[in-house]
């Protein structure tokens, strides 16, 4: 009896381990095939501190302490490679202090590697845990690499990720031609659903590189990630992709208010300790607005007053008020379109304070990047009411999703 009792222990353990290690990222794939594909290659690595394995070892010092493999040059994106630049901040050329290799800034006047940057590179990998969502430069950088290395004929390595919103929610219009910009690079949904990895394989695929062109891409795939799966399902550790993505669940805030918070308006906990989380001003009353948006019965949704001081950007050092969101189912929860109810109650609420007419000129353009469009803000304005814009919001969706199935790599 003792025996058995011991086995099934043993095995509910080995089960649970299992489960534990389901998910392998493409970074810890490579490792696995011995770096079979960069053997005898000289390598370009663009990544960040968001590159790492389980063990937390960074790519940079797998890829250059790997005999299979040469790493010879670095290449920052936004925040930089070891993550010490601040958002929108330029990044600069030096040396990395621990491998003493360059590292070439894609976050400045260069966004794109010049020939000059590739010289000697045979391979260009990118290692970048993405957010998921289209304002977020990283994947900006990705296409831009790839245009570079169709250029330069030199070939494309993506080590895949997980999507931490999932494979299964998309929201957005696409972007419309007009509004291509660093922050909406690509004609796909504000909420795209893909993996790097697939998002990769669409650009490539649907010509959407500059001059349509096409890089020799290699995508290594992960091991046992499902579309259903949210970050924390895939047990792997969550290192911030950028100073205001601390945790897991960042990613599922940063499109609840990331356009909104483009107009430096309202407090979006952006300087507070709950970044992308929190809609507040000085002349907000917490418990109307909270009262109002909680009436709306949103699915998945509760908002709560708050009332706190930021201590860094918007309304630093003043006390403002309003809601903190609080997401309680995140399938049914229509992520960016919450800060746009947030402006509908607002408007009924305080009619003078039109957010448009308070910012910079300046951010209402910024503003319109991150939407894709500026129908949505043209729209919307009209009567301060989401019904109006929900069905554009939605339009693209049915034939994006069945644009980009081709490209997935995973159920």
């Amino acid at each position: 009896m003792n025996r058995l009792i011991f086995l099934l222990t043993l095995l509910s353990l080995t089960f649970f381990s299992c489960l534990a290690q389901r998910v392998e990222t493409g970074l810890e794939v490579l490792q696995h095939n011995q770096f079979s594909i960069l053997k005898g290659k000289k390598v370009g690595l663009i990544t960040n501190p968001t590159g790492v394995n389980k063990q937390l070892e960074s790519t940079v010092d797998i890829l250059f302490n790997a005999p299979e493999a040469d790493l010879v040059a670095l290449y920052g994106p936004e925040h930089g490679v070891r993550g010490d630049y601040y958002a929108g901040d330029q990044v600069a050329f030096f040396k990395d202090p621990k491998t003493g290799l360059p590292v070439f800034s894609l976050h400045g006047k260069t966004k794109k590697p010049t020939q000059e940057m590739l010289k000697n590179i045979d391979i260009l990998v990118y290692d970048i845990q993405d957010i998921g969502s289209r304002s977020y430069t990283y994947i900006s950088t990705l296409g831009l690499a790839m245009e570079a290395a169709a250029e330069n004929n030199i070939k494309m390595v993506v080590l895949d990720r997980p999507n931490p919103l999932g494979g299964l929610k998309m929201e957005g219009l696409v972007t419309e031609p007009d509004f291509i910009s660093f922050v909406s690079q690509f004609p796909i949904p504000y909420v795209h659903g893909l993996t790097v990895g697939e998002l990769a394989r669409y650009l490539n695929g649907e010509g959407l590189l500059k001059n349509s062109a096409q890089c020799d891409l290699e995508v290594v795939q992960m091991n046992g990630w499902k579309r259903s799966m949210n970050f924390e399902d895939t047990q792997l550790p969550w290192i911030p992709s950028s100073p205001h993505i601390p945790h897991p669940h960042s990613s599922y805030y940063y499109p609840v208010s990331g356009i909104l918070g483009e107009l430096y308006v309202y407090s979006i906990g952006v300087g507070y300790t709950l970044p992308f989380q929190l809609f507040a001003t000085e002349w907000i009353d917490a418990d109307s607005l909270a009262t109002n948006l909680n009436a709306l019965a949103l699915p998945g949704l509760i908002f709560r007053p708050v009332h706190f001081k930021p201590y860094y950007s918007v309304s630093k050092g003043k006390m403002v008020h309003g809601v903190q969101v609080h997401i309680t189912d995140y399938e049914k929860a229509p992520l960016s379109l919450i800060q746009f109810y947030i402006l509908q109650e607002s408007h009924k609420l305080w009619p003078d304070k039109n957010v448009f007419e308070l910012c910079n000129a300046s951010r209402i353009s910024m503003f319109d990047k991150v939407c894709g469009s500026d129908k949505i803000r043209k729209t919307f304005t009209q009567r301060w009411l989401v019904e109006d814009i929900q069905p554009m919001w939605y339009q693209d969706i049915k034939s994006f999703r069945q644009k980009a199935e081709p490209y997935f790599l995973y159920n």
